[in-house]
């Protein structure tokens, strides 16, 4: 804990607070020495010192952990999982020296076939000021949903569940078919057929928004985004993502397969696939981005081919490692 700002320090309190070998002197206490941090301005690092020299001192511990891709920026160190893994904490960090912020992105939704609409994404949740013991924690990253296959009797498929710091972000809601119903449930929606009784798929509180409605009998809706929902005024967009502390977007809702368009349905922010317009053939179509947790975007009209595929989940963790 931080040394009194006024009166009466002793070398015991300094002792306590940044450690040290018996017997002890203050000239083992020189800031950037082996005991006192570089933060403790008013230690000197050589020279004169004296106990008030330590008034407001306090000894910086940061987290150091290893896991997934180790990227740095500033002051900060990122953990980046494509692929399941373990977070390991070799040292938890103090107070002084920070907290963890992380994002957990699920696997976007698959879309289907036959003006379909675009696939939900991966729920994203998003947690900054966390505080966690030194230990080896799971971190599952959720696949995208398949497409339907070459039937439009059923929908695409859900994504899977991505996990880590004891927090689940739900797989994105499946896109659905002409001939399949409503938009699937997940993180974020799938858009709603034009025979689906118009019932888009909900998202999840805090982590997605729900799909688009169908703006037409040839118009679906767009997947729902992390950011916003998905497009239901005949452009049949996705809904965006939302970015991240790192600069980067994630969790776009898939466009449409909308016939009744020639404005092709775009992918929302972050990994979002685009659909297909009236005039478009199959392969204009797109599966969400992988390790983005996009939704599919929706096809237009099958002849023998599959719905895309939503994109792969990610977790990204990052804390402070230096001052």
């Amino acid at each position: 804990m931080t040394l009194p700002s006024s009166g009466t320090i002793t070398i015991s309190q300094i002792v306590t607070e940044f450690g040290g070998d018996a017997p002890h002197s203050l000239s083992e206490y020189y800031r950037g020495g082996s005991y006192v941090t570089a933060n403790n301005t008013d230690v000197p690092t050589s020279g004169a010192i004296a106990l008030s020299d330590f008034y407001g001192a306090v000894k910086i511990i940061y987290y150091a952990a290893t896991g997934g891709t180790i990227t740095t920026d500033g002051d900060y160190k990122y953990h980046a999982f494509t692929g399941s893994g373990t977070f390991a904490i070799q040292t938890a960090g103090n107070a002084a020296g920070g907290t963890i912020d992380y994002m957990v992105t699920a696997g976007g939704g698959g879309s289907g076939i036959d003006n379909s609409g675009g696939a939900g994404a991966g729920g994203m949740l998003r947690v900054t000021g966390a505080t966690k013991s030194a230990a080896s924690y799971s971190i599952v990253i959720g696949a995208g949903g398949a497409g339907a296959i070459n039937d439009d009797s059923s929908p695409g498929s859900q994504g899977t569940n991505s996990s880590g710091l004891s927090s689940t972000a739900t797989g994105g809601g499946h896109g659905s078919n002409f001939n399949s119903g409503p938009g699937g449930d997940g993180g974020s929606g799938g858009g709603s057929s034009i025979s689906g009784g118009n019932n888009p798929g909900d998202g999840v509180s805090g982590q997605g928004n729900d799909g688009g409605t169908a703006a037409s009998d040839s118009v679906p809706g767009g997947g729902g985004g992390a950011g916003e929902a998905g497009n239901t005024d005949r452009q049949s967009d996705g809904g965006d993502g939302v970015e991240w502390l790192n600069g980067t977007t994630y969790a776009g809702g898939g466009g449409a397969g909308a016939e009744g368009l020639a404005y092709t349905p775009s992918g929302g922010d972050g990994g979002g696939g685009t659909g297909t317009n009236g005039r478009d053939s199959y392969g204009a179509s797109t599966d969400g981005t992988v390790n983005t947790g996009g939704g599919a975007g929706g096809v237009r009209l099958h002849r023998g081919n599959n719905g895309r595929s939503g994109g792969s989940g990610i977790v990204i963790i990052r804390y402070k490692y230096q001052n």
